[in-house]
């Protein structure tokens, strides 16, 4: 049997290929959007891919289902309570796909984190022709937590019916398989899908039962109290992904196509006079040096395409800046959450600006000692903290002010508009974001702290916590 896992760190989705190398049939589940991987390995393998899966309609990310349909005729696959506007065959609780003499797939239909979920088991007949190997789990189970269950109040099912699907899902259907099954979910760490996924890409079922949080012993009722509590706010484009997995919608190299154009100076300043964004993609240190004004600086070496997804506007054009050659990895890496409407380049990169002083900005940037030695000023700075709840309650530079990433442009008129301020984050990453985004509306007397609270944390410099 052939179970290959591919991790995007980006999006911290998880995809798979399943195959039955005799027969030569291969299944993918919850490809990504860009599929040339699968198609790859499967000629490498000597297989065919005749199956495609998606365990739900995905919000966070949008599915390659119809490039591997269009690109090697695969059958389409959902969960029976599932309604899109392709054609699928519906998989119900029980259904048996063979994919040669010694792999089987069999459905069980998992509501809970979606109403159509469902999970995959994975039989290996060479090994047990009763017991199964491995449980394809989807957003049902993940490595450390369960499937959020409230997205779907724009449709019109409360939280608390889906939790209470998801606790029965659980103990109905995977809860009852033996401790040695390997789960398989569908996001690790970092995934908005649910609060507090492990990095940690698989696990047993076992190992789950006893250190995940949420299937420990517990009534129905606490169950759904505690996987409905403190979730974060969804990014606004989860509705716009998870319409779009149920839509005819363009493919994905076709965006690709259209959105690559370079674009001159003149036509780059003409975009953004008119609504676009200028997305610039270079890490934290280079946009500091040297940005073209107002752009939004979300660096391709992190979580870019959830951070654009969170903070952009769907509806407006982006032109980009990035490395020279770097165009096109961008350009895919927004199409993978459905954000195909890139208009195009800055031609040339950053260089196409050289001697145009009147189009280049700089931007602050402060050591963790330097950091030190202001606060302890009479004029101190404002310390803008832009990460989670979570994160804050662990530790915090003392006096910081609390305004997470995904919240700031809602949350403006909070900073002081006199003061000096010093945004940071964890790391640095989100926090170059964040100074983009006060630059951008015009909140110029910000700086970043390089190296986020990890660099002051390492020089012992003081910090307060949830019980100081």
């Amino acid at each position: 049997m052939l179970l290959q896992q591919y991790y995007l760190g980006c999006l911290a989705h998880a995809s798979y290929m399943v195959a039955d190398p005799e027969s030569g049939v291969a299944a993918v589940i919850d490809p990504q959007r860009d599929v040339q991987q699968y198609r790859r390995d499967a000629a490498a393998y000597g297989v065919r891919i005749e199956h495609v899966f998606l365990t739900h309609f995905h919000a966070d990310f949008v599915a390659g289902h119809l490039e591997l349909q269009q690109a090697t005729g695969a059958r389409i696959h959902l969960g029976a309570r599932g309604r899109a506007e392709y054609e699928f065959e519906p998989a119900r609780d029980g259904d048996r796909i063979d994919l040669g003499p010694g792999v089987r797939l069999e459905i069980l239909e998992t509501p809970g984190h979606t109403p159509e979920g469902i999970s995959i088991l994975v039989y290996d007949h060479r090994a047990s022709t009763t017991q199964p190997h491995a449980v394809l789990t989807g957003d049902t189970l993940f490595v450390g937590d369960v499937g959020r269950p409230d997205l779907m109040a724009s449709i019109g099912i409360t939280a608390d019916e889906l939790a209470g699907m998801l606790y029965d899902s659980l103990h109905g259907k995977l809860l009852p398989l033996p401790d040695d099954v390997i789960v398989y979910p569908a996001h690790g760490a970092g995934s908005m899908c649910g609060k507090n996924m492990s990095r940690e890409t698989s696990s047993t079922l076992g190992a789950q039962r006893k250190y995940n949080y949420a299937l420990q012993p517990m009534a129905r009722a606490e169950f759904i109290r505690v996987v409905t509590a403190d979730q974060l706010a969804a990014p606004a484009y989860f509705a716009y992904d998870a319409a779009l997995n149920k839509q005819n919608r363009p493919l994905l190299d076709a965006a690709l196509v259209s959105g690559l154009r370079p674009r001159p100076v003149a036509e780059v300043r003409a975009a953004q006079a008119a609504g676009a964004y200028v997305l610039d993609t270079r890490d934290a240190a280079d946009w500091a040096d040297a940005h073209w004004p107002g752009s939004v600086n979300i660096g391709l070496g992190g979580q870019f395409a959830s951070w654009a997804g969170t903070l952009l506007d769907r509806t407006r054009r982006i032109v980009l800046i990035t490395e020279p050659g770097r165009e096109e990895e961008a350009a895919m890496r927004l199409g993978r959450i459905g954000f195909d409407h890139v208009d195009g380049a800055l031609q040339g990169g950053m260089a196409a600006l050289a001697g145009t002083d009147e189009l280049v900005r700089h931007s602050e940037r402060i050591t963790a000692p330097g950091l030190a030695e202001r606060l302890a000023a009479p004029d101190a700075p404002w310390v803008l903290d832009v990460r989670n709840p979570s994160e804050w309650q662990q530790k915090r530079i003392p006096n910081a002010n609390l305004v997470p990433l995904a919240e700031l442009q809602q949350r403006l008129h909070e900073i002081p508009a006199g003061r000096q301020i010093v945004v940071h984050c964890a790391g640095g990453y989100r926090s170059a974001i964040a100074l983009s985004l006060l630059e951008q509306h015009g909140i110029d007397h910000a700086m970043d702290l390089i190296g986020g609270i990890a660099a002051w944390e390492k020089l012992s410099l003081p910090l307060e916590t949830a019980s100081a």
